[in-house]
């Protein structure tokens, strides 16, 4: 497999790097992180103007076409600067079901608005007891006239409180874990019965609880055929995994080298602590582990067109090793550091906890070994 970027991949990441390099220092990201919103709309316009938001999208829908590995070189960068805008909840997740499943109509609408900057989108999927698992959908939508009536709660919906519309899913039939009769429906913010309970997380991001009481919904709001979501929803969170992935490689490497930097500079029985031989090795396996982790990103960014065992074993494979390489930088660059990595002030600590976040996206160390077992045992 050739790892080399291409003319036009090598352009993007000089692009999106010199972006963040320039515009999303650290202290930029605590300003943004801890602003009323919980982001930049004058950063996402900024997205938007430089095509960020166009990447994965088509030419056809006015996208640039770009596939998994133009999507892991924009996560990477995000990664290092702690990107804390709804890239993930309406380019990657929201705007990727739109593509999958919208009609000619939907697509052209609400893709245009998103590559603009104009329109964001949440996808309200995961459930209070469903915990990782996308074919569990409680929530039911239920036949009224010509549209239709949603009543249920999801959870920890990301930037679903900063979102114009919600892509809901929701079961029409069958049992409660079948991956046959679950539906999406593109829910505006201001629908009746909808009640949204945003709040930030512990990594700087946002997230909200959702109700749906009652929520009428007219004809057209459904993306795609009414129970035939699951396969689009695998595929659209597969991708999402990826992008978390290389996110993920962004902070490693980030938190790799502020420690790198911290071991050189601090002096302890007058000399670095970097001199030391054991903090040395515990250098190196850090750097191990990045290495590791990326390898694994670009596997997985590689194989989000492969058949459906092939793409969910690579993803799955991918989220499994880089939560366990990122859950070992985080522990050993805060030991390493000592106290001052746990202050408000100093940048160790937040990537960190969005290390350990990125984790607990889209499914956990333990959830994806499970399912890679099950995809290679052919269940």
């Amino acid at each position: 497999m050739d790892f080399s970027l291409t003319e036009e991949q090598r352009l993007l990441k000089e692009s999106v790097d010199r972006l963040i390099a320039d515009k999303y220092t650290f202290d930029e990201r605590m300003k943004i992180a801890g602003s009323a919103d919980g982001y930049s709309e004058q950063m996402w316009t900024t997205f938007a103007e430089l095509g960020l938001l166009a990447v994965p999208f088509p030419e056809e829908l006015g996208g640039l076409g770009g596939g998994g590995v133009d999507l892991m070189i924009v996560m990477e960068a995000f990664g290092r600067g702690l990107v804390v805008e709804p890239y993930l909840a309406t380019v990657v997740l929201g705007g990727g079901l739109v593509e999958a499943l919208g009609s000619e109509e939907q697509k052209a609408e609400i893709l245009e608005a998103v590559i603009g900057g104009a329109r964001k989108l949440a996808f309200a999927h995961g459930e209070p007891d469903s915990r990782f698992e996308l074919a569990q959908v409680r929530t039911t939508a239920t036949k009224s006239g010509d549209g239709w009536v949603l009543d249920g709660r999801k959870s920890v919906v990301l930037n679903g409180a900063q979102a114009d519309d919600l892509i809901v899913s929701a079961r029409v039939s069958g049992d409660l874990t079948d991956e046959d009769g679950i539906a999406l429906f593109l829910v505006p913010k201001d629908t009746e019965g909808l009640t949204l309970r945003g709040s930030p997380s512990i990594d700087g991001g946002q997230a909200a609880e959702v109700e749906l009481t009652g929520v009428r919904l007219g004809a057209g709001a459904e993306l795609g055929a009414p129970g035939q979501a699951y396969p689009a929803i695998e595929q659209v969170t597969a991708r999402g995994i990826a992008a978390l992935c290389a996110e993920a490689v962004g902070a490693i490497e980030a938190t790799n080298d502020i420690t790198l930097d911290y071991l050189k500079t601090r002096k302890q029985f007058g000399k670095p602590i970097g001199s030391f031989q054991a903090l040395q090795h515990r250098m190196v396996d850090m750097r191990v582990a990045l290495e590791e982790a990326r390898s694994m990103s670009v596997l997985a960014a590689a194989k989000l067109r492969a058949d459906r065992a092939e793409r969910e074993r690579s993803v799955s494979a991918a989220k499994s090793l880089i939560g366990r390489a990122a859950r070992h930088v985080a522990e050993e660059s805060i030991q390493m550091h000592g106290g001052i990595a746990m202050t408000w002030e100093y940048s160790v600590g937040h990537y960190c906890k969005r290390l350990v976040m990125i984790d607990h996206q889209l499914g956990d160390v333990d959830h994806h070994e499970e399912r890679f077992v099950r995809f290679v045992d052919g269940t």
